[in-house]
């Protein structure tokens, strides 16, 4: 059992400040204070959680492990906090989401426009990461909800399947004679290919692919989103793989030409998740209702 919430509070709000004093006026209390406290859970503890600088505090080693587990507590804390005040009322607040680049411009962005229109006062923190790190933020309490790449199976989050994607190869005119007639994985293995970097799950599941076709592909060059795949693929860089529904303009425009595969890669579907038994602020609900289904 905890045996004083109060310490680990000092013990919180020294460690982000990094300075005694400074975490003692946050407090609304004297630095003997903060420093009893913090005595106090290194006594309960059987540790040093803190060392001193010329400058302030730093956390010793087992001051980091814990400060790991007590940083996602205050996360959880807030995150109840605020969704209690909003329960009833859509007139201020804040949606946390987690997101990749190319989903929050091509998936999310739209919907985002369309709530802010009728929900003026909620404001939207969007966290830019891979579908991995979203799934990691989302557990630690930092987000709402995220918007992924499926497919994800994770036994702590409930998974909503929303649009269907396809991701396919595309050219430009240097490549473009390989968009006449259907060819096979293992040929465009021998042209210059651009991948995502490794990480994502759209990587992965290209990697899955074509290691189940009996090919390894070592890309050209390795790219962080589906728009400098597009951008350097129309440069003549070589042939990328991207997700066909966020480049239909580029392809009626002719910009880039798809290629079709003698075995295509099968779609699969953005995901919307969120932790499981958690129930979500009214402002995400909502937002979350925006949200088409498969």
């Amino acid at each position: 059992m905890v045996e004083n919430m109060e310490w680990y509070r000092v013990f919180y709000f020294a460690a982000k400040a990094g300075n005694l004093s400074r975490a003692a006026e946050e407090l609304y209390i004297t630095q003997p204070a903060v420093t009893h406290s913090i005595k106090q859970l290194e006594s309960r503890l059987g540790g040093q959680l803190f060392f001193r600088t010329s400058k302030g505090v730093k956390l010793t080693h087992e001051g980091e492990l814990l400060f790991k587990y007590i940083d996602q507590a205050f996360n959880f804390i807030n995150t109840g906090e605020r969704k209690m005040a909003e329960l009833h009322q859509l007139s201020g607040g804040e949606i946390k989401i987690g997101a990749g680049d190319t989903l929050c411009k091509h998936y999310l962005l739209s919907y985002m426009e369309a709530f802010h229109q009728t929900y003026p006062a909620i404001k939207f923190q969007v966290t830019n990461r891979t579908t991995p790190e979203t799934i990691n933020l989302l557990k630690q309490g930092k987000i709402d909800f995220g918007i992924v790449n499926l497919p994800v199976q994770d036994p702590k989050i409930d998974i909503r399947e929303s649009m269907r994607i396809e991701d396919c190869f595309i050219a430009g005119e240097k490549f473009r004679h390989l968009t006449e007639v259907p060819v096979s994985i293992e040929t465009l293995a021998g042209y210059p290919i651009l991948l995502l970097e490794k990480g994502s799950s759209t990587r992965a599941y290209i990697d899955g692919f074509t290691s189940r076709n009996g090919v390894t592909i070592k890309p050209e060059i390795e790219l962080g989103s589906n728009d400098l795949l597009l951008e350097f693929t129309r440069t003549g860089f070589g042939i990328a793989c991207v997700i066909k529904e966020f480049i239909t303009k580029e392809l009626d425009q002719s910009l880039v030409y798809e290629i079709k595969l003698t075995n295509p890669i099968p779609p699969r579907k953005i995901g919307i998740i969120k932790l499981k038994d958690v129930p979500l602020a009214k402002a995400a609900s909502r937002f979350i209702e925006l949200l088409p289904d498969a």
